[in-house]
């Protein structure tokens, strides 16, 4: 039986996470939006692209939930990004709407399905994505981790001029500028960056890499990265499909985990066909802790900032 993937928003990075995924040839995939002929003509696209890359992965676009239907994983990338004049409560409201409608609508039609939510504030929308759909936590996963751990290979890479296949880098916590990235645990080819990189430059890469959202939205102008983002979600969904069990970095309902409770937060997870299959605990030390709470009191001020604006 052929797997079956629906994303939820056909802008650029849902598009792009078909495109991605129709490549793997792993699922049939089903782009959806409220726009009347995009979604149709983006799936169209694809569809024609299947030949030439010698894949046959069917794509359909549509503006209809029950197209979803049987879906193994939903792919959240709806919502809108923040406007001039909006605050952040508004933004909120406005998401926690279209990401509150995505998962009642296609639980109704696919009640087995795993989530893999995208939209900003990314750690808070899959908070409420669980809570409003009433899903075990191993059934929703945030998608942050990994570009975020991504970049920063990138940046390693383009400093050093060292292979990406040779560069793991591990970035935790919330998906903001208070992120973690984990320099003493990450490494190229086994040596940590901290006895690889002088401390300044690996402070820059740091850096860059905490703010490596807002570098691309400067540079576009309008709107902000998808490639990336599109190709982690891709990655998250081929690892669950093929049940790899594959450890990366990923916004997770925490339970007792790293002292912290109700609330999603970027950790080490193991992803498998049941979704979340566990949850990896790093050793910190002082410097990495105060960091690791640090952001998680950012992320926390989001999720009670949700809580005073929607009934959970």
């Amino acid at each position: 039986m052929t797997a079956k993937i629906s994303i939820i928003g056909a802008g650029m990075t849902g598009a792009t996470t078909a495109h991605w995924l129709s490549e793997r040839e792993i699922a049939d995939l089903v782009l959806v939006d409220v726009v009347e002929g995009m979604p149709q003509g983006k799936g169209l696209d694809m569809l024609e692209a299947m030949p030439i890359i010698g894949s046959d992965s069917h794509v359909l676009g549509t503006n209809d939930y029950a197209d979803t239907a049987g879906s193994d994983i939903i792919i959240v990338t709806a919502g809108l990004a923040r406007k001039p004049g909006m605050s952040r409560d508004d933004l909120l409201k406005v998401n926690a709407e279209i990401v509150g409608k995505a998962v009642t609508e296609t639980l109704k039609y696919s009640p087995n399905a795993i989530y893999i939510i995208l939209t900003n504030p990314l750690d808070t929308m899959a908070y409420l994505a669980m809570k409003v759909g009433n899903l075990p936590r191993e059934r929703v996963i945030g998608q942050a981790g990994i570009l975020d751990s991504a970049r920063m290979r990138a940046f390693v890479a383009m400093e050093t001029g060292v292979s990406v296949e040779n560069i793991d880098c591990y970035v935790l916590g919330g998906h903001g500028d208070e992120m973690v990235p984990l320099t003493r645990h990450s490494n190229i080819a086994g040596v940590p960056l901290r006895e690889y990189l002088p401390a300044d430059r690996l402070a820059a890469i740091v850096e860059r890499t905490r703010k490596g959202g807002g570098e691309i939205v400067n540079l576009l102008k309008t709107g902000s990265a998808y490639y990336a983002p599109a190709a982690a979600c891709a990655q998250m969904a081929e690892a669950i499909l093929k049940d790899k069990r594959l450890i990366v970095p990923c916004a997770a309902y925490m339970q007792g985990e790293y002292g912290l409770n109700d609330m999603f937060f970027g950790v080490p997870v193991m992803l498998g066909r049941n979704g979340l299959e566990k949850i990896i605990e790093y050793s910190l030390d002082g410097e990495e802790k105060a960091a690791f709470d640090k952001s998680a009191a950012a992320v926390r001020e989001t999720h009670e900032a949700l809580k005073a604006i929607v009934s959970l």
